[in-house]
């Protein structure tokens, strides 16, 4: 196909989880012939098994198809579809940089749900062109008109422009087509000025290194072309240059307007950064692109390898992890209890069980993750202030003036039915309510401020198990307030265990180091000692169980005579036990370091 930059589309798929994007992916493909019937599977554009298994979208994904219209003008259009979960909305951000507009699909049984709003607003800010679509309308129970009444009433969209469409069985989907060409304009930029890329994202092989995925702003790219890395100041050439189709498909060439991949046999993954600018050599760009802005983590856990020989491995395993998935953060820290490791930072705790999977899987790392921990601010009586986003480094009480945590601005869309009980569940994660606003007869938006600690562990599960599935969750990070918060250590015989060490609110700390207590009693198998759990604050003890031992019979081989010689048995049993709980060390099962984040 000619190159006719007035014949290139542009844009992303964006909606709530579960909502229908990928099946919607699958008909556009199917539809247009870029993917043959013997080469079809659902799903197709989620290629890891882990979002197979899952399904959901963990990755954005970027396509090109050929779309011919009425008139049978050939249309050249790339697509990325995006992930719906709260914890990946930097893969939308990204995605929306790429595009000039974005299919915004609602299911028609659920209704606009949280991320359908957060998505909403993330594409607006992009001053992207947004086709609205009712997906599901095939479903017993769609309720199509009362959604399209939520849709005008919550973004203003005109009746006449809300598509409808059943993505499993196909219906709707030439209509987006046409609508997409239509209404979404062709890409901006200039063929004739220096060569300006956009890296929307990146990934590693084996074979050729780091492939970056690109959008050209202007100029076009070569294969065995010279080009530079604006921001980091590198130069490469590059070996390969290509598109999706959806497979990895090479070209001679990329032009202005176009999405596609290039290989420059880059082998270190730090060298390269999503959101960086690519130019020509010879003759470069003069401003970069704005580029992304730095997204902040919420949620921090320690990764160990279970193994200290995997130490290197795991680093490598997290270098190349962190080109498809440039969200997260990793440090490296130490700890007392499970040796070296890193401190890595997540969005949520979804994005850290899908980190560490992926490690486990792609790498072949065995794990241990120490609790859950959101970055704390520490005033200290001496006017310093510190980021606290590890525990163990809690400073002694008497140095501290004030405890700054984390709040959120939490949305909460969910049917009427259900608002007294999440009102309950709120209230108990110390939440203040903000106001209702609702969406139609029977649903609401309920808005509340509350801390982030109290949401990163089992707060969105919480909310599915209230609502039978139908409630949504989102949230905007607002800043830090100060709270009475203290360090709880767990301690197995008076010694302490950093690994398990957390910081909670005074007021939970009891019942939490109480769980933390009864839970790890019956994850540690029995030892030939006692072994004593406790919680402690500043070594002031407000919670234990022990661990009995495990009892060899040593007067069995015994038959009646005088007691004494059995008592001296007795005796030399408990000074062995006795030594044993002095220079024995606790054996902690992995399941028990996995079991504790459900607490």
């Amino acid at each position: 196909m000619r190159y006719d930059k007035s014949k290139i589309r542009n844009f992303c798929v964006i909606a709530h989880i579960d909502h229908g994007k990928s099946t919607l992916c699958d008909r556009f493909l199917e539809f247009t012939g870029a993917i043959s019937q013997r080469d079809f599977k659902n799903q197709l554009l989620d290629d890891m098994d882990l979002e197979r298994e899952r399904g959901i979208t963990i990755k954005a994904s970027a396509v090109r198809f050929s779309y011919k219209d009425d008139s049978n003008k050939e249309y050249t259009m790339n697509l990325i579809d995006t992930p719906g979960h709260v914890d990946f909305t930097y893969e939308v951000s990204k995605s929306l940089s790429a595009s000039e507009g974005a299919v915004l699909l609602v299911d028609a049984t659920e209704g606009i749900a949280a991320q359908t709003v957060a998505n909403y607003y993330l594409a607006k800010e992009s001053n992207l062109t947004i086709i609205p679509v009712i997906n599901k309308i095939d479903l017993p129970h769609a309720d199509i008109d009362h959604v399209k009444l939520q849709l005008i009433n919550a973004f203003g969209f005109q009746e006449e422009d809300i598509l409808t469409a059943s993505a499993k069985m196909g219906i709707g989907t030439e209509e987006i087509l046409k609508s997409i060409i239509q209404k979404i304009p062709a890409p901006g930029g200039d063929n004739q000025k220096p060569l300006k890329a956009l890296i929307f994202d990146s990934t590693y092989d084996v074979y050729k290194g780091v492939i970056l995925y690109i959008r050209i702003i202007d100029g076009e790219i070569k294969n065995n072309q010279k080009v530079k890395l604006m921001n980091s100041g590198t130069s490469h050439q590059t070996q390969e240059v290509g598109i999706f189709n959806p497979k990895p498909v090479k070209t001679s060439y990329l032009k202005c307007g176009e999405v596609g991949y290039i290989v420059c046999n880059i082998k270190d993954a730090n060298m390269v950064n999503v959101g960086e600018t690519i130019t020509c050599l010879k003759a470069p760009a003069k401003k970069a692109l704005a580029g992304y802005k730095k997204i902040k983590p919420f949620v921090f856990c320690g990764i160990y390898p279970e193994n200290n020989k995997d130490f290197t491995g795991l680093k490598k395993a997290l270098e190349k992890l962190k080109l498809s998935d440039s969200s997260f953060t990793f440090e490296q820290e130490s700890s007392e209890s499970l040796g070296f490791g890193y401190r890595c930072g997540f969005l949520g705790l979804l994005h850290s069980e899908i980190i560490q999977e992926r490690l486990e899987r792609e790498f072949d790392v065995s794990l241990i993750i120490s609790i859950p921990s959101v970055i704390y601010r520490v005033e200290k009586t001496n006017g310093e202030e510190v980021e606290l986003e590890n525990p163990s480094k809690f400073p002694d009480p008497q140095e501290i003036k004030n405890i700054l945590e984390p709040w959120i601005r939490a949305f909460i869309i969910t049917p009427l039915d259900y608002v007294n009980d999440i009102m309950q569940l709120v209230k108990n994660r110390r939440g203040n309510y903000i106001k209702t606003e609702y969406l139609g007869d029977d649903r609401l938006i309920i808005t509340y401020e509350l801390p982030l600690a109290e949401v990163v562990v089992d707060f969105y599960d919480k909310i599915k198990s209230i609502t039978r599935g139908y409630a949504s969750f989102d949230y905007d990070f607002i800043g830090y307030r100060p709270g009475k918060l203290v360090k709880v250590d767990i301690m197995f015989n008076a010694k302490t265990y950093d690994a398990f060490s957390f910081i909670v609110h005074r007021d939970k700390a009891e019942q939490r180091g109480r769980e933390m207590a009864d839970k790890l009693k019956s994850l540690i198998p029995r030892q030939l000692f006692q072994v004593a759990i406790q919680a402690a604050i500043s070594n002031k003890v407000i919670a234990r169980t022990n661990i009995s031992a495990l009892k060899k019979h040593v007067t069995g081989k015994c038959y009646g005579g005088d007691i004494t010689r059995k008592r001296k048995l007795w005796e030399k049993q408990k000074k062995g036990k006795k030594r044993m709980k002095q220079f024995g060390n606790v054996q902690i099962p992995q399941e028990a370091f996995k079991e504790i984040l459900k607490i």
